[in-house]
């Protein structure tokens, strides 16, 4: 039996939503935006998620 947990979260909370975060340092990073390929955009997409890795956590307490 697996015990499920309902979270009731204010309607809009970028703060605790995990792709806002994302957007957010995707958004800082190209910043300056330059023209690049799809293979290019790609690769700093992946490299970008990389660097996250578990600096970012969300806690509820």
């Amino acid at each position: 039996m697996t015990l499920l947990f309902l979270m009731y979260l204010p309607p809009y909370s970028p703060e605790l939503n995990p792709i806002e975060i994302v957007w957010k340092h995707l958004k800082y990073h190209w910043r300056r935006f330059v023209t690049w390929s799809k293979e290019e955009l790609f690769e700093q997409v992946q490299n970008l998620m990389a660097e996250i890795g578990s600096n970012f956590k969300i806690s509820f307490t």
